[in-house]
Formats: C-alpha cells, sequence, structure tokens
C-alpha cells in the first residue's frame, strides 16, 4: 500500500499526524511524554500547569461497565499537574530539545488574569508550540478555576485576551461540555483571540453508589464527589458538540481539535469528518497503553486507501453536508427489518424488545424458535436490529408513502 499522508496543518502547526495525548494523567512529565513520542505520536498536549499545585485525593477513578464489557465510561477525579511549574517548564524545555521534529503543546490554567498571561509567557519561554487554555475541567476545587469558568463566557474572552497578552504562540480553548449550548463560550474565545478550540473536556458524573455504604465512587475516606466522565460513552456526546461548532457561521473557519472516547481508527474518522483536524487522547492510552496509537495510524491510512483519499485533509468535515435538522429529515419511507434465519440464535431478544419497547410487530414461531415480522404494525424503528446480540438482523425492503418518488435512496 502506498503510504498514505497523515500530515496536517493544524493551526500553522506542522503535524507528523493528528493524534496527540490530550493534557491529563498519561502526559504528567517528560518520561511519559518521550514514551509515548517515541511510540508514534504526533504530539502532546503536556497536563495543564500553572501557579496551583493540586493534592490530590486517593482513589480517584472508577468506571462504568456493561455486562461483559470492559469499562466504557470512566471517572477522573484529577486535577491540574501536581509537580511544581519549575519543574514543568524544564521538562517541556526538554522534550521540545529531545524531539524537535513533534509538537510539544501545553495545557495552562490560572486564577485570575496576571496568571494566565504570566503562564502563557512562561510556556513560550519554554519553547512551547502551542499552547491551550483549560476552560474546562470539572473537578478543581477553586471555583476560579475549571468549568466553572468555561461556562462564562465574558470570563473565557477575557483569560483569552490576558493569554492573547503573554504569547504570539497559537491556542486553543478548551470547551466544557457541563453547558446546553457550547458555540457560545467558543465565539467569546475567539473574540479574545484563540487560535482554536478543543473539545470536550470531561462531562459532571456520579458513576455509581455504594450500595451498602450509600456512598458514590471511588470512595474517599468515606465521601465521595462529583467529577469528570470520559470513555468510549462520551464520544456521542462530543461529536454532537464539534458538530454545532463547525457548523455555526462564526466558527467553521476555526480550527477544532476532537476530544473524546476516541478509542480506534474508526473514532478517529468520525471525527476528522465532522471537522476536526487534530485529535486528542486520554482514556484509551490509560486501558491499552501507548501504542494503540499504531493500529489508530494504520487503520486510518487503510481506510483513506479505500475511499481514495491521499491526505488527511481531503476527509475533513465531510460528513457534516449530511447532518440535517429533524425537521428536515425524510419521513416519507419505512426501512423494514430482515431476518437471517441461518445466523438466528433463536434467542428472542427482538421479539421481547420489540412488544415491550416497539410496536408489537415481530410475532415469535414456537416450533422453530424464530421471529416472524408483521409488517402491518411495523413501523421501521429497527430496534430490533439494535438488540440483537449476533447481529442476524439487518435493513431490508424500503417502502414509500404513496405519492412520494425519492430522487435517491441511502441506507
Amino acid at each position: 500500500m502506498k503510504k498514505k499522508d497523515l500530515s496536517i496543518d493544524f493551526c500553522g502547526v506542522k503535524c507528523e499526524n493528528p493524534f496527540f495525548l490530550s493534557a491529563s494523567p498519561v502526559d504528567n512529565c517528560y518520561d511519559m511524554c518521550a514514551k509515548a513520542l517515541d511510540t508514534g505520536w504526533g504530539g502532546v498536549m503536556f497536563k495543564t500547569i500553572g501557579f496551583y499545585i493540586a493534592d490530590e485525593v486517593s482513589p480517584r477513578f472508577d468506571n462504568l461497565r456493561k455486562e461483559n464489557t470492559p469499562f466504557i465510561g470512566f471517572k477522573n477525579m484529577e486535577q491540574i499537574a501536581e509537580h511544581p511549574l519549575e519543574q514543568n517548564l524544564e521538562d517541556i524545555r526538554k522534550l521540545k530539545r529531545d524531539y524537535p521534529d513533534k509538537v510539544i503543546a501545553v495545557s495552562i490554567m490560572g486564577q485570575n488574569e496576571e496568571e494566565w498571561e504570566k503562564l502563557a509567557q512562561l510556556a513560550t519561554e519554554a519553547e512551547a508550540d502551542m499552547l491551550e487554555c483549560n476552560f474546562s475541567c470539572p473537578q478543581m476545587t477553586s471555583h476560579a478555576m475549571g468549568s466553572d469558568v468555561g461556562q462564562s463566557p465574558e470570563l473565557v474572552k477575557k483569560y483569552c485576551q490576558a493569554v492573547k497578552r503573554g504569547t504570539s504562540l497559537p491556542f486553543l480553548a478548551k470547551m466544557t461540555p457541563n453547558i446546553g449550548d457550547m458555540t457560545v463560550p467558543a465565539i467569546a474565545s475567539v473574540e479574545g483571540g484563540a487560535t482554536g478550540i478543543a473539545a470536550i473536556n470531561t462531562v459532571k458524573s456520579i458513576t455509581g453508589i455504594d450500595l451498602d455504604k450509600f456512598i458514590g465512587y471511588p470512595i474517599v475516606n468515606g465521601k465521595s464527589s462529583v467529577s469528570g466522565y470520559s470513555g468510549k460513552a462520551v464520544k456521542p456526546i462530543a461529536l454532537r458538540f464539534i458538530h454545532d461548532m463547525v457548523t455555526n457561521d462564526k466558527l467553521k473557519d476555526i480550527p477544532m481539535s476532537g476530544i473524546g472516547g476516541i478509542e480506534t481508527w474508526e473514532d478517529a474518522a468520525e471525527f476528522i469528518l465532522l471537522g476536526a483536524t487534530n485529535l486528542q487522547v486520554t482514556t484509551s492510552v490509560m486501558q491499552y497503553g501507548y501504542r494503540i496509537v499504531e493500529d489508530m495510524i494504520e487503520g486510518l491510512a487503510y481506510y483513506m486507501e479505500g475511499k481514495g483519499f491521499n491526505r488527511l485533509q481531503d476527509m475533513v468535515g465531510l460528513a457534516n453536508k449530511n447532518m440535517i435538522s429533524a425537521e428536515d429529515l425524510d419521513r416519507s419511507y419505512i426501512v423494514y427489518p430482515e431476518f437471517d434465519e441461518e445466523e438466528c440464535v433463536g434467542c428472542g431478544r427482538c421479539y421481547v424488545s420489540c412488544y415491550d419497547g416497539g410496536h408489537q410487530a415481530i410475532n415469535w414461531d414456537d416450533g422453530n424458535r424464530k421471529p416472524v415480522l408483521d409488517k402491518e404494525k411495523c413501523v421501521g424503528c429497527l430496534l430490533c436490529e439494535n438488540v440483537c446480540p449476533v447481529r442476524c438482523i439487518s435493513k431490508g425492503d424500503i417502502e414509500f408513502k404513496k405519492g412520494c418518488k425519492p430522487e435517491t435512496v441511502v441506507l
């Protein structure tokens, strides 16, 4: 296979590939970043530095599982970097010296305008390539930092202006998903001077409760707290926010860094097809290690080969033209399910789900232990396809309402 060009220009910075470690526990020191860069990551977003030094709790993680599935969601109670600012800055300098062809970006977080400006200046002097303003960490112990700031367009704009005074580097505003309309603070950040947007940070959550002790997880000396939720489960939320911003007239030309549940090359491709030109990863690294980037790079290259893309840029944002408002969706046709009797194991999941959660459109043949579709009752919701454990149900016949003659049909 001809080697595909996964390099991309992001905020004026050339990246050998779009895959970065996000500012998090996976890149909070020189050794971690160096190992990741040796593995093939295009860059790192060094864990958030500030004048504030975090005092962390133990334990600090929890996860959400479903049946036998490895965790689909992850709760993290860590704050920003726990190392002294001077040590972090020295690690950044050393990284850029040892990896001149990699992108060394740095996440910063201040508590007031003076701190934001000074941190931008210090990171620039440490020879960072790019900055990211963390307006979105949901577990900071000070309301002057994190997601409380990110929900205020006024503060976001003011702090971006402060960062702009402290640096000539491109910088991102990292958005909080703990908000209804992300475009509002995103626009404010651009008005304040931000070069690009990063989204999303983690979602405020309580992942579970100990039913014997009546305490949330993780339990820290008998208590718990609300904190950030990440992992595969937040990917749909992240994709929605990326789409919202890329299709907003005031943000459509602003570079986007996509974050949230990226574990595979398919996840990466989805973010790119919605308009992200940079991808940041944490939770899957915590599960599988830095080497997952090798699979993501190889898989994305094969996908590009199959689709005829020579450059990564060629596929950016292609899916947005097919995302329309709900009132504009074609409601003139029904897609009926098709059952593969050879593959069907006779579990009855489709029958139970349709009867109890759908439209009672599947009858059950007791003698053969097979589902039988009642087309008169079926509305084409395809709940049955979604619950089938062996994927023996697919999209079948299409029928249109009388008088409707579609130009094209796409399943």
